[in-house]
């Protein structure tokens, strides 16, 4: 009987578990896709600008102005140098918060400056001048230079407080960099806006430290975005064979790579045996299978009143887009949405209310309610 009874309730238990919203594949939704940008490859990062116009990087090493009406692709000249190599090129861009006032522009690319061969991460700020960028400055240059051709990170994030943010991937040394506050690579960065380093940076009087260094500990960080309700910057990371990760950023701390990981090599074999370490930080969500995520917005917008709240990430392996519902500020489920739109390379809500998708199918659409 007592058998019975067991076979009843893992019965129960089962059917509740498959039915429950964690499992969910589908996301049923009254939204349809619209493509409004053409003809730029790889586009990689993009803002509204307050014209209502956008400005969007392309990977190969071009900025464009696009006039969202005419779908009108004008090229912005005046860049630096670009390295456009593999995973590397320009990438990420953004806008100052105070951007109406003061005119700055933010950019992440890779770049050839500095020691060694190759190249890496650089952060730069420039005004638009008609066509042109000025007054250029580069606050930040990760170095050594790197002829390896992936994890270049690159997201660029301001906070409530008009600090900047963005991410460097460990450049493909998982054994060197991201566990070493010394070298730059696999890190979450803070600057003033201007490129200083706040007095206040944790490893600010660690003796020979990147002091620009926030936290450590990652991979390749490609999603980057400040929750609206918290302040808090929330960064998604590629793990290798599954283990992709999201993660809220705190000052200091370790985020595990490569010492915990919940993937494996490519080849299927182990490069750790460990999932948890004291010091180090659990993600608050993960992919296994990997999704390969890129791009992240929290939806805001009465524009999507079943999605506000809540955060949309791209995934580039699956060429959709996955809705990560969440509940006390942190994921307890998700949805697909949009299968086979592309390889997502950047989702975002713009100041306009509406969402837009970045695919390496050489277009950009806006998500439109029905």
């Amino acid at each position: 009987m007592k058998a019975l009874l067991l076979s009843l309730r893992l019965i129960l238990l089962f059917s509740i578990l498959i039915s429950s919203p964690a499992f969910s594949q589908k996301q049923s939704h009254s939204y349809s896709l619209k493509t409004v940008i053409t003809g730029i490859n790889v586009p990689w990062g993009m803002v509204q600008l307050p014209d209502g116009n956008f400005l969007v990087t392309e990977r190969a090493g071009n900025l464009y102005y696009v006039d969202i009406k005419s779908n009108k692709n004008h090229k912005v000249e005046g860049l630096p140098d670009i390295q456009s190599r593999g995973q590397g090129g320009l990438l990420d861009i953004e806008l100052h918060p105070d951007y109406a006032t003061n005119g700055w522009i933010y950019f992440s690319y890779s770049s050839s400056q500095g020691s060694g061969s190759g190249s890496n991460t650089a952060i730069m700020r420039a005004k638009l001048k008609g066509m042109t960028l000025v007054d250029k400055q580069q606050i930040y240059k990760a170095t050594p230079n790197s002829r390896k051709t992936q994890h270049f990170g690159s997201r660029i994030e301001f906070d409530k407080d008009g600090f900047i943010y963005f991410s460097i991937g460990d450049r493909g040394k998982r054994d060197v960099n991201p566990q070493n506050i010394t070298l730059d690579g696999g890190k979450i960065y803070r600057l003033h806006d201007d490129g200083r380093v706040p007095k206040d940076n944790p490893f600010i009087n660690h003796q020979q430290a990147k002091t620009a260094i926030y936290s450590y500990g990652h991979r390749n960080p490609q999603g980057m975005e400040m929750n609206p309700v918290t302040g808090d910057i929330w960064v998604h990371e590629h793990g290798p064979k599954g283990g992709d990760e999201i993660n809220i950023i705190k000052k200091g701390k370790n985020y595990g790579w490569p010492v915990i990981s919940y993937g494996v090599n490519y080849s299927g074999s182990k490069f750790t045996e460990l999932t948890k370490k004291d010091g180090m930080e659990q993600p608050i969500w993960y992919w296994v299978p990997s999704i390969a995520p890129s791009g992240m917005t929290f939806v805001t917008s009465d524009k999507y009143p079943d999605w506000q709240g809540n955060l949309i990430v791209g995934s580039l392996k699956f060429s959709q887009l996955v809705l990560c519902r969440i509940k006390e500020g942190k994921v307890f489920n998700q949805a697909i949405l949009f299968k086979g739109i592309g390889r997502v390379r950047n989702v975002k809500q713009m100041p306009d209310g509406y969402i837009y998708v970045a695919t390496e199918n050489n277009k950009i659409v806006q998500i439109v309610p029905n």
